[in-house]
């Protein structure tokens, strides 16, 4: 996890290819929102406390003696001197290593000038040896590419293209890469989103071009309680830059000899990444010959399903309505190992996190852990996928002690762990917080959050920002089923990574609006909204929450939003993903509960859904802090409400 950022001075931007009103003169924000680059420095840090850097590209046009004559000239400095060139890029990167035997620093620099800031994960796509450092190697990839103007396929035979490349990395990313043959910037994050990458656009009262994995504390003001005007609410200082790849040339204007920023938008080039964003099943709706699929049950001892249907298993596309549900459970399961050990596989951490202390002492990958059916699986397959020498941190925050539901799944989760895998040296971090303690918490919050900015907002993103921690406690003592007999000690984990569950209830019908939708609209009514879901969730969920963890200095990753696994959910048909008819803590997440079972975690495949807002009751003490009641915070819909200022200090 890294923190980058860039800001764009003494150029002209010009937006009309991607922006409505862009022909219009810039819109009025109000007020210029004064932030130093320390302040924004101070917010990057927080996510990639290793090493922090910056370089400053400065872009001069020559004296031409004709138009065709023109050129750029590109000077980079190390320095944080004021203005000397037309035009101003500076790019700033933090970075928290994990790949990679020997430190590295951003922004990196090559001998062409090429200048990149990387935050993100390759697990596939570009190959990366289990001791290279992926940032490394994708500057070296992108500085094989052509440096065509018109960027819409290469001109040069033999060469990608900057699209091609970053259309094939699988894995969560956010970069911003100048290419200096082409006087070009490119800049974008990953087709679902999983990497914050925020933007504010040029505004008449604040002409810069800034980008950043994060809003510094001062950014936050402007969008609270906003005021409205005929209508229209005062525009965000940030905004969540939507999924893609843009490209911003650079070029000299002929009328007044300004730099001028061309930026466009380009479409993915991998026909994967163009499937999964359409997020389109083929088959929906059951028919009569196929119903009887939809019942299928699993046993624990169909780890290894006969040979005959093997070839099926390993196949990927779409699976006929023909198979049986439990060839679809098991294609979830592996596709999901496959998922986590990707993410946690111990060859490719930097080891100079984990130096000084013994191997038994060692937690390096962590669960953000309610004890739910999301959680309990991810923790099962990471048991299986990490080295048994290493200890497993489950992360559980409450804001209720030992009464939170939360806290209560959490235990029974780790007593059910214990019986699948009991060499293995599990430690339930218990994370317990007030929120009436939690002031300067809280507006801290509240700029991670931004542009998000509702209550619900607040309380996820706290709660996150709390378990990402791993600020809690221990039992330690001889393990038995009554705490009582362990003694309670102070204990922070160390896990620099943290695996989350996000994406499985959006995946596989876990809200109760999807309930609702396939009541009220059947099959068809249920996959448009769970599509919804899934086009919507890069705006909704992850760049909060990306923000929220990555502020401690930790990363989260999301194996149930791996590439491979929206795809081959995608190819099931969706009656074998979830039967609504049935009730709660059965037809939801169907495929999800078998995948528990065959893991052998039986207790937890009967699960109901719980938002981690409930679960941990913050949403509780949120509604009587601010409402008065849980009951005056249901009648004002609470959970959507705008924070006001005067909540904020």
């Amino acid at each position: 996890m890294c923190g980058i950022a860039l800001i764009i001075s003494g150029s002209r931007i010009d937006l009309s290819s991607i922006l409505v009103d862009a022909t219009s003169p810039p819109p009025k924000s109000h007020q210029r929102l004064e932030f130093s680059v320390d302040d924004l420095k101070a917010a990057l840090r927080r996510r990639g406390p290793d090493s922090m850097g910056s370089k400053k590209l400065l872009l001069h046009s020559n004296n031409p003696t004709s138009i065709d004559d023109r050129q750029i000239i590109s000077v980079i400095e190390d320095s944080s001197s004021s203005l000397n060139g037309k035009a101003e890029l500076l790019f700033i990167g933090a970075t928290l290593q994990l790949r990679g035997l020997y430190p590295i620093f951003q922004p990196f620099l090559d001998s062409s000038r090429n200048i990149l800031v990387y935050n993100g994960e390759i697990f596939d796509g570009i190959h990366v040896g289990s001791h290279g450092n992926d940032g490394e190697v994708l500057m070296h990839t992108l500085a094989q590419c052509c440096s065509c103007k018109s960027h819409n396929g290469c001109e040069e035979k033999g060469r990608s293209s900057v699209v091609d490349v970053l259309s094939s990395i699988k894995g969560p990313w956010a970069l911003i890469y100048w290419q200096d043959s082409s006087k070009t910037l490119w800049f974008g994050r990953d087709a679902l989103g999983r990497r914050s990458l925020l933007v504010h656009w040029p505004t008449e009262d604040d002409a810069r071009f800034l980008l950043s994995s994060v809003s510094p504390p001062s950014s936050l003001e402007q969008n609270l309680d906003p005021e409205v005007e005929n209508g229209i609410s005062k525009l965000n200082f940030w905004e969540e830059l939507p999924c893609g790849v843009y490209s911003l040339s650079m070029d000299v204007s002929e009328l007044d000899r300004c730099f001028v920023g061309e930026l466009r938008k380009h479409e993915w080039t991998n026909a994967m990444l163009m499937e999964l964003i359409k997020w389109e099943r083929i088959f929906v709706e059951p028919t009569t010959e196929n119903c009887g699929f939809s019942n299928c049950e699993t046993h624990l001892g169909e780890h290894n399903i006969h040979s005959a249907c093997s070839d099926i298993i390993s196949e990927s596309g779409p699976i006929p309505a023909s198979v049986p549900c439990s060839m679809s459970v098991q294609r979830v399961l592996n596709a999901l190992r496959k998922s986590v050990m990707q993410r946690s596989s111990l060859h490719t951490i930097f080891q100079a996190v984990i130096c000084g202390r013994r191997q038994e002492e060692i937690a390096p990958v962590a669960v953000l852990f309610s004890g739910g059916l999301d959680s309990m699986i991810l923790a099962a397959l990471l048991n299986e996928c990490l080295d048994p020498s290493y200890e497993i941190d489950l992360l559980n925050v409450s804001f209720d002690g030992q009464f939170a539901p939360d806290r209560i799944s959490a235990k029974a989760g780790l007593k059910e762990l214990r019986g699948i895998a009991p060499l293995r040296r599990w430690k339930l971090v218990e994370i317990d917080s007030d929120l009436s303690n939690l002031t300067s918490e809280t507006k801290h919050v509240m700029s991670l959050i931004n542009p998000a900015n509702t209550y619900m907002d607040l309380n996820i993103g706290i709660a996150l920002w709390l378990a990402a921690s791993g600020d809690g406690w221990v039992y330690e003592g001889v393990t038995s089923s009554n705490d009582v007999d362990q003694q309670r000690v102070k204990y922070i984990s160390k896990s620099r990574i943290i695996l989350v569950g996000s994406g499985a209830d959006e995946q596989c019908a876990g809200y109760g609006r999807h309930r609702t939708k396939y009541k009220h609209g059947s099959w068809v009514g249920l996959d448009e909204e769970m599509k919804l879901d899934m086009q919507r969730i890069w705006k909704r969920n992850l760049g909060r929450d990306d923000r929220c963890c990555s502020d401690n200095g930790k990363e989260a990753r999301f194996p149930f939003l791996d590439e491979d696994v929206i795809r081959t959910l995608l190819d099931i048909p969706l009656w074998e993903i979830a039967n609504l008819d049935q009730p709660s803590g059965t037809g939801d997440k169907k495929i999800l509960r078998e995948v528990a079972k065959m893991l052998g975690l039986y207790e937890a495949a009967t699960l109901p859904k719980r938002a981690i807002q409930f679960g941990s009751r913050i949403a509780r003490e949120s509604n009587r802090k601010n409402f008065g009641s849980n009951r005056a915070a249901n009648q004002a819909s609470a959970g959507s409400v705008v924070i006001r200022k005067q909540n904020s200090s």
